[in-house]
């Protein structure tokens, strides 16, 4: 049960975004910079890092969310990808340059000073450049509020996943609104 009222049927960060307009307009703002662009990192690679952020903050709405979101972009039609990431992304199939990013990402999520000179090197060693290592931290960061956000009023969170399939299609085609797919 939620600490605060929240307004029926708005799971998630979508009922304290529906709660305070005021503070959700920024955050859909940085959002929609960090997650709809291609510019650097694949948007597939943008949810990715945001899914496994959430993954190990437990966020399970967010980790769901984006994870079906990346799956959609990924072509992960059961999910199963994404999850073997956020169980062990040093064994799975994706690049040596995004392990490195998605450890970069896993150290913001323990602290920013965790990530050091070595994760780095050995991003830029795999391909990464200062664009791509920027935003990973950024979209780590910004999960880290996002998942503590959600998690801290208690949100509710859908566990049907079709729910969030839903959901996907109006972030792809929309990008990140408190509303949108909901109305």
């Amino acid at each position: 049960m939620p600490h605060i009222e929240f307004e029926p049927g708005f799971p998630g960060i979508l009922g304290p975004m529906r709660f305070s307009p005021a503070t959700a307009a920024p955050m859909n703002v940085l959002a929609n910079a960090l997650m709809c662009s291609d510019e650097g990192l694949t948007r597939g690679e943008r949810e990715l890092i945001g899914t496994y952020v959430s993954s190990q903050n437990d966020c399970f709405f967010c980790q769901t969310i984006h994870g079906a979101i990346a799956s959609a972009y990924l072509e992960d039609e059961d999910w199963s990808f994404v999850k073997s990431v956020k169980e062990n992304f040093a064994e799975t199939e994706v690049s040596e340059r995004m392990k490195a990013l998605l450890s970069i990402a896993g150290s913001v999520q323990r602290g920013g000073k965790h990530v050091t000179a070595e994760h780095i090197a050995r991003a830029r060693e795999h391909g990464a450049d200062d664009r791509q290592i920027h935003d990973t931290v950024l979209i780590a960061a910004a999960f880290c509020m996002f998942n503590r956000y959600v998690d801290g009023l208690a949100t509710t969170a859908p566990t049907d996943p079709d729910v969030y399939r839903a959901r996907v299609v109006n972030v792809i085609a929309n990008g990140y609104s408190a509303v949108k797919g909901y109305e």
